[in-house]
């Protein structure tokens, strides 16, 4: 492994340490008798004759003065309790307007949204701004690609519109992430059109776009083109979001053909492309082209690891089982003052969880805690996994209570895993309680968890609620695979049943699956 350069200092955890208060005096107030009403009958307003004591007279003194005391703090808490409630009916006054506002606010975005959907009405040329270009946002974001095109059409139609080459540029990038290139050309034409100054970033997401697809033709050639636009040549982000594409696609080829260009170019890699790589090859399980751009990267003065750079070499060796050279990494990484972010600890978690190192897990879990490090949805994942995977159901069921406890909301990962863990068990009941939960949730569901009930359902022999699930991924808008068709077919084929086998094949080829998928569906 390539050594790192030599530290200086090893990370240093965070300490809560409390600082010292020094001893606060509290002196006794004293409260002012003036302005108050004294009893007609009250001693003091009519004065007797010295007293044969001196011990009665202190008693009677002690107990008219407690008496007033007594007075002063009860019209004194009166006068707070007024104050309080002053308060608290201006709040409400307060509370009634703002409800007033947000709701005029509201009814005014939903009628916006219905034009947005339906996309007509009378004012559709005059709707909000801000309501437009939020649905836009949130549709890019959801790779919503359809509807986001839809309402981009919609903005542009409005009076206020005036094109704008970042809107043209998020658009080409989810086209590019949605396997849309041809759109994505669509756009960049347009905004050529209307006049928009197309800069490098806009061919970046072009050329994205196109490499993402595999359309590796066109992206060499929109490369070329870049090197001679004025203004819009390649820089060291292009060629990392080049080369990224490529490595996604395991066509390592065409990586060292980007490198030997930017090398020719003057144009040296940075850390986002070193991480990039050093990424990839470590999925792909190939360490000598990792420890390689380690190594490199170590050369560059002015391009130093950082912890992305940990966090890939970690989950490299970890997910490979290698827990020995994953620690050395950790200790290198830690030596050379990089420090580990939540994202460290959730690699170290579930590379000690998939290796049943239960021991080392635990303790990680227990650094996180004392040194209060928050857990995400990650941690939780892949904790309530492990537990699950070595059948510890008691202590999955309590982290997952401990989840929803911590108002982190639960997603399809999690639920996978407890099906999973529910389905080695055998128990049957507790599956039907996290499908009851699941519906009265607003989880969107996938054909991986689907997948993960029929395999659970097949363990135990629940043949016939194996095969009510393909009702359920219809409802849901969910199309089974070949990985959903082999793991029923796997469990009928256990249980003897062949004739179902038959039944299964013989029903792919009336959906006309192509040959290709179901002659991967073999029966292990």
């Amino acid at each position: 492994m390539t050594s790192l350069p030599g530290p200086t200092n090893p990370f240093t955890l965070a300490y809560n340490c409390r600082p010292l208060t020094s001893s606060i005096v509290i002196r006794s107030k004293l409260i002012s008798l003036s302005g108050l009403e004294l009893d007609p009958d009250s001693d003091l307003n009519h004065p007797r004759d010295p007293p044969a004591s001196s011990s009665s007279t202190s008693t009677r003194d002690s107990t008219n003065a407690l008496a007033l005391r007594r007075r002063a703090q009860g019209k004194l808490q009166a006068s707070k309790e007024k104050e309080r409630e002053g308060r608290e009916r201006k709040e409400q006054v307060n509370q009634k307007i703002a409800a007033k506002k947000a709701i005029s606010v509201i009814l005014r975005r939903e009628a916006t949204k219905a034009v947005l959907e339906k996309k007509k009405g009378v004012n559709s040329k005059r709707l909000l701004p801000q309501t437009v270009l939020e649905a836009l946002h949130e549709r890019i974001t959801a790779l919503r690609w359809e509807s986001a095109l839809m309402i981009f059409e919609l903005l542009r139609e409005q009076l206020w519109y005036r094109p704008n080459c970042g809107v043209y540029i998020k658009l080409i990038v989810m086209l590019g992430k949605c396997k849309q290139p041809k759109k994505a050309h669509e756009l960049f034409q347009a905004m050529i059109d209307e006049g928009c100054a197309v800069n490098h970033e806009a061919y970046t997401a072009l050329l994205s776009a196109y490499s993402r697809s595999g359309l590796f033709d066109e992206a060499f050639s929109l490369l070329q083109e870049m090197k001679t636009t004025p203004e819009c040549r390649p820089d060291v982000q292009t060629y990392s979001v080049f080369i990224k594409s490529c490595l996604e696609l395991l066509t390592f080829d065409k990586v060292k053909t980007l490198l030997s260009d930017m090398a020719s170019l003057g144009i040296k890699p940075n850390t986002v492309t070193y991480n990039t790589l050093i990424d990839a090859y470590g999925k792909a399980k190939k360490f000598a082209e990792m420890e390689s751009s380690l190594a490199e990267m170590l050369k560059q003065r002015d391009c130093e690891p950082d912890v992305w750079t940990m966090n890939s070499t970690l989950r490299a060796f970890g997910s490979s089982g290698q827990i020995e050279m994953m620690e050395k990494c950790y200790e290198k990484f830690q030596g050379a003052g990089i420090e580990p972010n939540i994202k460290t600890f959730n690699i170290l978690l579930d590379s000690y969880g998939k290796s049943e190192n239960y021991e080392k897990m635990s303790a990680v879990m227990e650094f996180m805690q004392k040194y209060h490090y928050s857990w995400t949805i990650v941690t939780y994942n892949v904790v309530i996994d492990a537990f699950g995977r070595a059948g510890d159901l008691k202590q999955m069921e309590y982290l997952f209570k401990l989840m929803q406890s911590e108002r982190i909301k639960p997603n399809c990962v999690t639920f996978c895993s407890l099906i999973r863990a529910y389905g080695r068990a055998g128990k049957a009941e507790k599956i039907q309680a996290v499908l009851r939960f699941v519906e009265n949730s607003d989880v969107m569901l996938d054909t991986i968890f689907f997948n993960c009930l029929v395999d659970a359902y097949g363990r135990m022999e629940c043949f016939a609620e194996m095969k009510e699930v393909l009702g359920m991924m219809e409802s849901k808008g969910c199309k089974p695979d070949k990985v959903t068709y082999r793991t029923m077919m796997k469990a009928y084929s256990i249980a003897g049943m062949t004739s179902y086998v038959k039944e299964i094949q013989d029903w792919i080829r009336s959906l006309e699956v192509p040959q290709s998928e179901t002659e991967k569906l073999d029966v292990v």
